[in-house]
């Protein structure tokens, strides 16, 4: 089953410095505009952020997106209009159904920035009940393998293998999250059920506008699909037919911390 793949390079992407801010943004953000990349299926928003000491985002308003944070390193303070107040930290996936409407902040806690990925996706049906739900995964639950970490509802509202604060966090996209921390030397395969999807390697290393660096990893579809990407690159993924294999390999000398997204 063919598979194309489509690089998409970190210093390609959307950036800015803002100073307490500093930016990179996958899809068209803010000022950043490109009709080649405003969204994936359902995936509107892949935004690495890393934002100073006593600095964030102060309390703005969302409707009908689907809004989740994976954190990287340092700790995300959580605030919103629902009561749910939070302090994130690295492993932490905490996702916001903002439906109707929801107001909140999102501010570094401590002495020490915090990188985190904010990912939006657009929801299958509007006018939702806004829900709030944090799952954590440790490093080990990810290591050399996929860690599901956010998952699509059935349609009768729920999610199946998950437990009440345990599980992938449920979304109201079609779409699935996996993420892993592939460890040098090693390499790891995924069937993709959707007809597309989207594979970002994390920014682990800082805030670099330049050419890509640090961990690397090669991608392999059917025969002749292949590409190597760094941290901060990213990949289009295209079937020819709905579902496929993918394997990635780490050829770095670093652990490589991946998220991919199988997307209907």
């Amino acid at each position: 089953m063919g598979i194309k793949i489509v690089p998409r390079p970190s210093q390609e992407r959307g950036h800015a410095d803002h100073g307490w801010l500093k930016t990179f943004h996958t899809f068209s953000f803010s000022t950043y505009q490109d009709h080649k990349h405003s969204q994936l299926g359902s995936l509107r928003v892949i935004n690495e952020d890393r934002v100073s000491p006593r600095n964030g985002f102060g309390t703005h308003s969302h409707r009908e997106f689907e809004i989740f944070s994976y954190v990287v390193s340092g700790q995300l303070e959580h605030k919103d209009s629902m009561g749910n107040v939070e302090i994130l930290k690295r492993g932490d996936v905490q996702l916001t159904s903002a439906g109707t409407g929801i107001s909140h902040s999102e501010k570094t806690h401590g002495s020490k920035p915090v990188h985190f990925l904010q990912i939006w996706s657009l929801p299958t049906v509007s006018r939702l009940q806004p829900r709030y739900f944090t799952r954590h995964f440790t490093d080990e639950e990810k290591r050399n393998t996929w860690a599901r970490i956010v998952a699509p509802i059935d349609a009768e509202g729920v999610l199946k293998d998950s437990r009440e604060g345990a599980g992938p966090a449920p979304v109201q996209s079609p779409l699935t999250l996996y993420a892993t921390m592939l460890s040098e030397g090693k390499s790891l395969k995924q069937g993709i059920k959707g007809s597309k999807g989207y594979l970002h390697v994390v920014q682990t290393s800082g805030y670099n506008t330049e050419a890509a660096s640090g961990a690397a990893i090669r991608v392999l579809g059917a025969p002749g699909a292949e590409v190597e990407l760094r941290e901060g690159d990213g990949a289009y993924l295209f079937f020819d037919k709905s579902g496929g294999d993918l394997t990635i390999e780490n050829i770095g000398g670093k652990t490589a911390e991946v998220l991919l997204f199988d997307i209907e």
